[in-house]
C-alpha cells in the first residue's frame, strides 16, 4: 500500500509539474510570436515606405534568372530575414526581451546581419533593388522597431509587476543573501523573475551540510527585516529539505529556484541540491561574480589521451585592441575639433570666475597602475583637494573608492553648470588622444583609492580608464559602491567596441536626464 501510495504521489507530482511547464511555455510561445509579428510589421512598413519615397516600389526583376518577384513578396522574406537575424543574435531570448540597453545593442547586431543577408539576396538574384534604398530599408526598420520595441518593454514591465510573464520563484540562502537578492530584483524589474517564496538556510561548520535555518529563535525576526526592508511585504517561508524541498516548490507553482549565498558553487552541496531540483523540471539559477569565467572563449583539446582546457577573452586580441585605439582616436580627434564651440566660452567663464586656472590636472592611475595626468576643466575651487579629507569623515566616505556628494561645498557656480552637463569631461579627450584614456572604461582611480583595491576590484585596472563607462550610464552617483565596483569589473571581461558605441550613446541620455549627476 505504501509503495502504491508513494508511486501515485509521485505520478501526481510529475503531471502537475508537466501542467506548470506547459504554461510557461505557452506564455513565452505567445510572447515571442507576437513580438516577431511586430518587428515583422514594423520592416515591412520601414521597406514599403522607403520604396515608395525612393520611387523603387516596382515588382523586382531578377537580371540573372529573368524572373519577376512581387514586392510584397520581396517585403515578406526580407522581414522574415530580419527575424531570423534578431533571433540569431539573442532578441527572444527571456531575459533581454524586457531589457533596454542589451535589446538595443542586439538590435544593431541584428541590423547588420539582416544587411548582409538582405546584399547576398539582391546579388544572388541580381535584383533591381540600389543599395542605397536596401541599406535604408535596413535602418528604418531598425528605427522602427527600436520604437516599437520601447512601447512592448513598457507593456511586459507592467505585467510583470501584476506577475505575468515572470517566473515565479523562490530564494534559497541567508536571510542577508535573501535581502540583498530581493534588492536586485527590486531594481531590476525588466528581469523575469519573480519572488514567491523564500527558504532561509545555514552552513552547519561541524559537519559542512546545509540545513534549515532555525526560525524560532533571531531567524525569524532577521528574514522579516531583510523581506520588509528590500521587497515591502512578507513572503511565504519554505522549510529546507534534502527530500522534500523540491516538490514544496513544485506544489508553489515555482519555476526557478535563486541560490543566494551559502552553498559554494562546484561543491557537493551544490551538486546534490541542483540535481534535486533540475530533476522535476526546476530551474536553477544564481548571480555569478563579475570575476566569473563564463564569458571566456573555452577550448577542450584531447592530446595523447590528455584532456586540456584553454580560455581566452577575444577582446584582447591585437586586432580587437588595434580596432578600439583607432576608435578612441577617431572619436577623440572628431570630439575635440567639435567641441571647441563649447570650451572656448566655458575656458573664459572659468577664468573670470575666481582669475583661477582653466585646467585642472589630477595625477591618476591608468592601465595596469601606471600614474599619467588626467586634464579637466576645473569645477571646484583651488584648494579642493585639501578639503576632500575633511569631508569624505564628515560624510563617512573614507572607505568609499568614489567620493561623491550631493551640494559639494567645494563646487564653484559655473563648476555646478559643467559637471551637471559633464562639461568639465571634455578636456579629457586629450588624455584619449594621447592614449593615457580610452573613450570607453572605468574612471581612472586617485593613488589612495586604488592603494585599497581589493584583488577583484583591481581587475578594472586591465583596461585604460574612460571618460564614461558602465556606471556612468546605470545611475552614476546614485549607484552604491557596490553596484558601481560590480559594473566596472564585469566591463573587463564584456567591452567590445560595439559595445562602446552602445555605452556613448546611452551616456548622452545620462548626462540629458541629469540622473545621478552631482
Amino acid at each position: 500500500m505504501d509503495v502504491a501510495r508513494s508511486a501515485g504521489s509521485q505520478q501526481r507530482l510529475s503531471d502537475q509539474r508537466e501542467k506548470q511547464l506547459s504554461r510557461v511555455l505557452y506564455w513565452r510561445f505567445f510572447v515571442n510570436m507576437a513580438l516577431m509579428l511586430v518587428d515583422m510589421s514594423m520592416f515591412i512598413i520601414a521597406g514599403a515606405t522607403v520604396l515608395n519615397l525612393r520611387h523603387e516600389n516596382a515588382p523586382f526583376y531578377s537580371w540573372r534568372f529573368g524572373f519577376t518577384l512581387d514586392t510584397t513578396v520581396y517585403l515578406v522574406i526580407v522581414a522574415a530575414f530580419w527575424i531570423y537575424a534578431l533571433r540569431e543574435v539573442g532578441v527572444y531570448h527571456r531575459h533581454i526581451m524586457g531589457d533596454g540597453y542589451h535589446l538595443n545593442a542586439l538590435l544593431v547586431k541584428g541590423m547588420v546581419v539582416c544587411w548582409v543577408m538582405q546584399c547576398t539576396l539582391n546579388f544572388f538574384f541580381n535584383f533591381s533593388l540600389t543599395l542605397a534604398s536596401l541599406s535604408l530599408m535596413v535602418i528604418g526598420g531598425w528605427l522602427l522597431t527600436v520604437i516599437e520595441r520601447y512601447f512592448s518593454r513598457m507593456f511586459l514591465t507592467r505585467s510583470r509587476r501584476k506577475g505575468q510573464y515572470a517566473y515565479a520563484t523562490v530564494l534559497v540562502g541567508s536571510p542577508e543573501g535573501i535581502g540583498r537578492m530581493l534588492r536586485f530584483f527590486a531594481k531590476r524589474q525588466q528581469l523575469n523573475y519573480r519572488p514567491v517564496a523564500i527558504c532561509p538556510i545555514r552552513l552547519n561548520k561541524e559537519t559542512g551540510m546545509i540545513e534549515p535555518l532555525d526560525l524560532a529563535q533571531a531567524g525569524s525576526k532577521a528574514v522579516d527585516e531583510q523581506m520588509l526592508k528590500y521587497w515591502g511585504s512578507r513572503l511565504p517561508i519554505v522549510q529546507y529539505s534534502t527530500d522534500h524541498l523540491a516538490m514544496d516548490i513544485v506544489n508553489l507553482d515555482a519555476q526557478t529556484v535563486m541560490v543566494c549565498d551559502v552553498f559554494a558553487r562546484y561543491s557537493d552541496n551544490y551538486n546534490i541540491f541542483s540535481v534535486r531540483m533540475e530533476s522535476l523540471g526546476l530551474e536553477v539559477a544564481m548571480l555569478a561574480s563579475a570575476a566569473d569565467i563564463g564569458n571566456h572563449e573555452i577550448q577542450v583539446r584531447s592530446i595523447q589521451g590528455v584532456t586540456i582546457i584553454t580560455q581566452r577573452l577575444p577582446q584582447y586580441s591585437i586586432m580587437a585592441r588595434f580596432f578600439k585605439r583607432v576608435f578612441d582616436l577617431v572619436v577623440s580627434g572628431l570630439a575635440i575639433l567639435c567641441s571647441a564651440i563649447i570650451t572656448v566660452p566655458v575656458a573664459i567663464a572659468i577664468k573670470a570666475t575666481d582669475g583661477g586656472p582653466i585646467f585642472y590636472t589630477q595625477t591618476r592611475i591608468g592601465l595596469r597602475g601606471k600614474p599619467f595626468k588626467m586634464i579637466k576643466f576645473r569645477s571646484m575651487v583651488v584648494n579642493a583637494d585639501d578639503l576632500k579629507r575633511k569631508l569624505a569623515e564628515e560624510t563617512g566616505q573614507t572607505n568609499r573608492f568614489i567620493f561623491k556628494m550631493k551640494d559639494d561645498p567645494r563646487i564653484t557656480k559655473v563648476g555646478h553648470f559643467i559637471r551637471r552637463f559633464s562639461i568639465d569631461e571634455l578636456p579629457q579627450f586629450l588624455n584619449v588622444f594621447k592614449g593615457d584614456m580610452s573613450v570607453v572604461g572605468p574612471r581612472p582611480p586617485l593613488p589612495e583609492e586604488y592603494a585599497m583595491y581589493n584583488q577583484v576590484y583591481a581587475t578594472r585596472m586591465l583596461v585604460k580608464p574612460g571618460i564614461t563607462g558602465p556606471w556612468q550610464v546605470s545611475g552614476r552617483s546614485d549607484l552604491s559602491a557596490e553596484e558601481s565596483e560590480a559594473l566596472d569589473v564585469a566591463y573587463v571581461q564584456n567591452w567590445s567596441v560595439m559595445g562602446d558605441i552602445i555605452l556613448m550613446f546611452r551616456t548622452v541620455g545620462a548626462v540629458l536626464s541629469h540622473k545621478g549627476a552631482y
